[in-house]
């Protein structure tokens, strides 16, 4: 079984507890996270939105508030997750503005240039290839169009880096075991962070694929960071 297929198969076995356990652990900040992305994302006013790793659809489901005339595809590897979207979505009434489907985001079976804004909320550090997804993304999206990327970090301040080390290596994996049943999930979840390139390493990542007027914005000491750029695929004519 490969990296990715066991990442998939744990968001499997975790999806019915996944939502709960997500604003559990997060004391619910993480929707004001997710508010913030799709305010971002209206901005840019888009009709065709791409929502990479989607998971239950909570960023998809923010943006269709936030933003009514849009479309909205969500992608995800786990159908567990997508079948909890799906009910979600229909709770809401979202059915005919938001359309979710299993892909591979390091493989994205869509065409080039086919979506004004691709984005991800928690979702890029477990693509099995971080560069490879983040040129898949700039692939699909349209020239001039928008790319966000929410993505947990790590806390810069001592004040906040050191408690939340502290909770995270040790009280979430608890908590998150003796709630959704798994060995390991939420133990991953803190690896998985650790190991991601944030901060100015990823920045730079996203220029080097493509990306322009990039900027990043912390949320809460860092704990969360909102990457965000405008994809250029124009060739520049040096003067």
């Amino acid at each position: 079984m490969s990296d990715q297929q066991a990442v998939t198969e744990m968001f499997d076995d975790i999806s019915p507890r996944y939502d709960f356990l997500n604003h559990l652990l997060s004391f619910g900040i993480d929707k004001r996270w997710r508010r913030k992305t799709s305010q971002w994302i209206a901005r840019q006013q888009p009709t065709a939105i791409l929502d990479v790793a989607t998971g239950t659809a909570d960023l998809a489901i923010r943006m269709a508030k936030d933003i009514p005339s849009a479309s909205i595809v969500g992608v995800d590897l786990s159908v567990k997750m997508l079948e909890i979207g799906k009910q979600k979505i229909l709770q809401k009434q979202l059915d005919q503005r938001i359309h979710l489907e299993t892909a591979d985001a390091t493989h994205l079976p869509f065409g080039d240039n086919s979506f004004d804004a691709v984005t991800a909320a928690f979702g890029v550090r477990n693509f099995e290839h971080l560069e490879q997804g983040v040129r898949e993304m700039l692939r699909v999206a349209k020239d001039d169009g928008a790319i966000a990327i929410l993505e947990f970090s790590h806390p810069q301040k001592g004040f906040i880096r050191m408690p939340y080390h502290c909770y995270s290596k040790h009280i979430l994996p608890r908590i998150g075991r003796s709630v959704s049943k798994h060995p390991s999930a939420y133990r991953y979840l803190p690896e998985s962070v650790e190991a991601f390139p944030d901060g100015e390493t990823f920045m730079s990542l996203l220029k080097e694929t493509g990306l322009t007027a990039v900027g990043m914005r912390r949320f809460n000491g860092g704990i969360a960071t909102l990457y965000y750029g405008c994809v250029q695929k124009k060739p520049v004519t040096l003067q």
